[in-house]
């Protein structure tokens, strides 16, 4: 698949099951990744990959940060929680490396990070697999932070759900014309 087909074909795929990226394919994609806009080459970037039993684990520390978060939530809820890594055979925790810089706000390594996260979906869907890009409270929250050995400056900025797709959902073409304004000063 040429760049240009993988970029306008590219669309969320939420039911996921194997075969995921096998080693050399993932290998792709993090120099996909690797290649994303980066002032100063700060590299602000970490990926963990987490596939087979790891992603129970990952579950378990979903469902605690949520017991922390929300004391009354019920034996569904964190059930819900715990299975969210099961979704997938692989997820993909993309998290921004924050540091000071005088001339790299922290807001552009953040979006560095999303770059990078975005160069994987690509590099995915080239390669004829599916995924979503999950973002909501346990991204944000300290608990899951430090379980995965980020620093307290470090975000998150997504868990990469990928796989193959059971169904692709069917997206209408969309005129980007309400979107696109010209300036002309």
């Amino acid at each position: 698949m040429d760049a240009i087909e993988a970029l306008v074909t590219r669309k969320s795929s939420a039911k996921l099951t194997t075969p995921a990226p096998g080693k050399e394919d993932l290998k792709i994609m993090m120099q996909a990744a690797v290649r994303a806009p980066d002032h100063c080459r700060l590299r602000p970037w970490r990926f963990i990959v987490v596939e087979g039993d790891a992603r129970e684990k990952l579950g378990g520390i979903f469902e605690k940060a949520l017991k922390a978060r929300d004391p009354d939530a019920t034996e569904a809820m964190l059930q819900k929680e715990r299975g969210k890594p099961l979704r997938a055979p692989m997820v993909i925790v993309v998290i921004a490396r924050i540091e000071e810089h005088p001339k790299v706000p922290k807001v552009e390594q953040i979006l560095s990070a999303g770059a990078a996260a975005q160069n994987i979906m690509l590099a995915a869907h080239a390669l004829g697999y599916a995924g979503i890009w999950r973002t909501g409270k346990t991204c944000f929250d300290p608990k899951v932070n430090a379980a995965l050995g980020a620093s307290e400056t470090d975000q998150i900025v997504g868990f990469l759900y990928l796989g193959t797709a059971e169904r692709m959902p069917i997206l209408p073409d969309e005129s980007v014309d309400e979107y696109v304004e010209i300036w002309d000063g």
